[in-house]
């Protein structure tokens, strides 16, 4: 599934072309008005498009064919790498939070909740992994507790010390801690997921972060409910 911005490029590809030919036109409209022979131009010469530049940097003017290699690379860049990484993280605490309803809680919908959380991020993460390796980036890091030192980076991560509490709790206090931290946990998830779709370049990156976002932005509605 893509996002808007995705969709948007996509469309935006496909106007390059009549954008050139239009473009061919009002070159000439442009000679007999005043505007130059080199009016409408590119750097080479040829008809040039005018591609919308990211939020907070001006258009640009290119070639149509300058137009259509910029539209084809989704080169992954810094930024969706680090959310990769740091999602991978993210998630590996999750599964550590949810494997805990089992044995503690009392509440058979905290167990099935916390049962469908696992089934959801268990195969996130592994698509995630195989990306990394795809895509050149770095292996995940972090030990088995899901607390690797990144929680100072990432949103909604619980500290050391709120997991010793969840593990202590039992029954109705374990739901409601859990609900509380796993809360505040999807809420970091989609506000990293929501800053990977303005700053990342990667398509496949934007996919996973959109299901991110309606995944885990769901489960917050249900987990409201439930407190």
């Amino acid at each position: 599934m893509l996002n808007r911005r995705t969709t948007l490029h996509s469309a935006s590809l496909a106007a390059a072309a009549a954008a050139a030919a239009l473009a061919l036109v009002l070159t000439g409209c442009d000679a007999e008005s005043g505007g130059g022979a080199d009016a409408g131009k590119g750097k080479d010469g040829q008809p040039a498009v005018i591609a919308p530049g990211k939020p907070g940097e001006a258009a640009k003017k290119l070639s149509a064919e300058e137009a259509a290699k910029a539209g084809d690379d989704d080169s992954p860049n810094a930024a969706d790498r680090s959310y990769v990484r740091m999602m991978i993280e993210h998630h590996r605490q999750a599964l550590v939070m949810t494997a805990l309803a089992a044995d503690r809680a009392a509440s058979a919908k905290v167990k099935r909740l916390a049962e469908r959380i696992a089934s959801g991020q268990g195969p996130e993460i592994e698509a995630m992994r195989a990306w990394q390796k795809t895509a050149g980036g770095e292996p995940e890091g972090g030990d088995g507790d899901g607390h690797g030192g990144h929680d100072a980076k990432m949103p909604g991560m619980a500290t050391g010390a709120q997991l010793a509490r969840l593990r202590a709790a039992e029954g109705a206090d374990f739901d409601a801690l859990f609900l509380k931290l796993m809360i505040a946990h999807h809420r970091g998830a989609v506000s990293m997921a929501t800053d990977v779709l303005a700053q990342g370049n990667n398509i496949r990156v934007e996919e996973m972060a959109d299901d991110v976002i309606a995944q885990q932005s769901s489960e917050i509605l249900r987990m409201r409910r439930m407190s």
